[in-house]
């Protein structure tokens, strides 16, 4: 007997699935896009207008947005290269054998799974406050007094708290990445006299280049977003020192109830955010070739 082939057509099974994800992006999209071309502030509901590029005239003129873009590329670069360099070194320090690796690396990743508000809040309120914080103790221990982070250096406290939440991250994908590293080369490696040095530069860190490529893909998404860490610690101040892009146009919409600046602004951070993936894309794109 000759099995006969059918074919399957999988459209219409898709469609249904298709068809939602586009309107859950589009509806969205396209409601921002209106109401940016619109001056509408809830104070005054009746004044609604058609404004044009007014938004983003107001927005481009204005001091805050070019403030908050610059907080956000640095952010998002900053904590990028210290997760990056602070959970390859970690990766490989758990890939060698000692007593208690176990353990060490629970302890290592655990912080990836705290929430980031209530991560935001320990390093506020338990780390870093200048009056009963830890590091506020210690100093005071060394008579070098008490450092207010978030007064004096509130950009840098940010960087310091989301590196916490996200170095664990890198070292989940980098470190199975890692042990797959075959034993067969490491021996070549160290039959040809490579020591610790030479095997982490020559061996071990063109082996991890695709996985960081991945890791700063994914991380930049979600560090072009950031919130919840500049809600709690310094809603953004003092002034605009610690202001992103995202915190801009929570201000925007609900401390000026101006929902048209603040849809210009989201226009804006969707325009960034497809710039910056794109870009991402092709260097993950190009690492992915050179590994062939």
């Amino acid at each position: 007997m000759t099995r006969q082939r059918h074919r399957v057509r999988t459209g219409p099974l898709m469609t249904p699935a298709v068809g939602m994800l586009l309107v859950w992006m589009i509806v969205p999209l396209l409601m921002t896009l209106w109401f940016s071309a619109q001056r509408y502030n809830l104070l005054d509901p009746g004044g609604t207008a058609f404004a044009g590029l007014e938004n983003y005239r107001d927005l481009v003129t204005g001091r805050a947005l070019w403030v908050a873009m610059g907080n956000t590329l640095l952010l998002v670069g900053a904590v990028l290269a210290i997760t990056l360099a602070g959970g390859t070194l970690l990766a490989v320090l758990l890939d060698r054998e000692f007593p208690g690796r176990n353990i060490c690396r629970l302890l290592v990743i655990a912080p990836f799974f705290v929430m980031p508000t209530v991560s935001a809040l320990v390093w506020k309120n338990m780390l870093m406050n200048p009056v009963f914080g830890l590091i506020a103790w210690i100093t005071r221990s060394l008579g070098l007094g008490a450092p207010d982070f978030f007064a004096t250096a509130p950009l840098a406290a940010i960087i310091l708290i989301v590196a916490w939440e996200w170095t664990p991250f890198a070292v989940l994908i980098l470190l199975p990445a890692l042990q797959s590293l075959s034993k067969e080369q490491r021996e070549a490696a160290r039959m040809d006299g490579a020591g610790a040095a030479a095997m982490f530069l020559h061996v071990e860190l063109p082996h991890l280049r695709r996985p960081m490529a991945v890791v700063a893909m994914i991380e930049t998404i979600f560090f072009l977003s950031l919130f919840a860490e500049i809600y709690v610690t310094t809603a953004g101040g003092p002034g605009l020192a610690s202001t992103n892009l995202a915190y801009l146009i929570f201000q925007d919409a609900l401390f000026e109830w101006d929902v048209g600046l603040a849809s210009a602004g989201g226009v804006v951070a969707i325009a960034l955010a497809n710039v910056v993936a794109i870009f991402l894309m092709r260097v993950v794109g190009r690492t992915l070739e050179a590994e062939r």
